[in-house]
């Protein structure tokens, strides 16, 4: 007798477990979704921080350059007393100042020799800190500007070959003109003009310089 078996189909659990099993494609839409839910989560948070934390957009950045501070020196004074000046002074003697920095007037005199120049008024100034530094100065007022010019080139021309020259500005307006001329010694002698006024100062050379550019006539 022939044993005849029929090869019957796959039924209950085993034909279940077949159905559940994913196919490759499922499980990389999978990934795809879970990539793309990280990224979103990320954006929200980078978001979120930029309006909480406005630094935070340029952490990453090129740091903004800090500021440069100037510190300025204080402007020195003198520590010795001026002369007293409670006599009666021309309009041009007041105009000289009883300080220049850390430097003070120790006397105050007619000069003779630029009113043989053609000055109306002439004075020598003597300015010092009490102690090394001194600087003479011989100031003289004319009646016109282009007498004063006259009387500044001869004082220059006195003092020797300029070697810096420039224009005299009071705002932009130019006044007259300035030479610095080298002298023996180790001093400097500056020589300018403002308006009808000449002036010449004589000291280290050294502090010229800043003289010339405190002194306010």
């Amino acid at each position: 007798m022939t044993d005849q078996r029929v090869n019957s189909p796959r039924t209950g659990a085993t034909a279940s477990v077949a159905a559940r099993k994913a196919s490759p494609a499922v499980y990389r839409r999978r990934r795809l979704v879970v990539f793309v839910g990280v990224l979103v989560i990320v954006l929200v948070l980078v978001l979120l921080a930029g309006f909480a934390w406005p630094g935070f957009w340029r952490s990453a950045a090129t740091p903004e350059p800090v500021p440069t501070v100037t510190v300025t020196a204080p402007v020195p004074t003198p520590t010795v007393k001026a002369m007293d000046r409670s006599g009666e002074e021309t309009a041009f003697q007041k105009a000289l100042p009883s300080a220049v920095l850390q430097l003070a007037l120790g006397s105050l005199t007619e000069a003779k020799e630029p009113k043989g120049e053609g000055a109306l008024e002439a004075w020598n100034a003597e300015y010092s800190d009490g102690d090394s530094v001194e600087v003479a100065v011989v100031a003289g007022q004319w009646a016109t500007e282009d007498e004063a010019a006259t009387g500044a080139a001869a004082w220059t021309a006195s003092a020797g070959e300029a070697d810096r020259t420039g224009d005299v500005k009071v705002g932009k307006k130019v006044v007259g003109q300035y030479a610095f001329v080298p002298a023996d010694g180790g001093k400097t002698v500056v020589v300018w003009q403002n308006g009808t006024a000449v002036l010449q100062a004589t000291g280290p050379a050294d502090v010229m310089e800043d003289f010339y550019t405190a002194f306010p006539l």
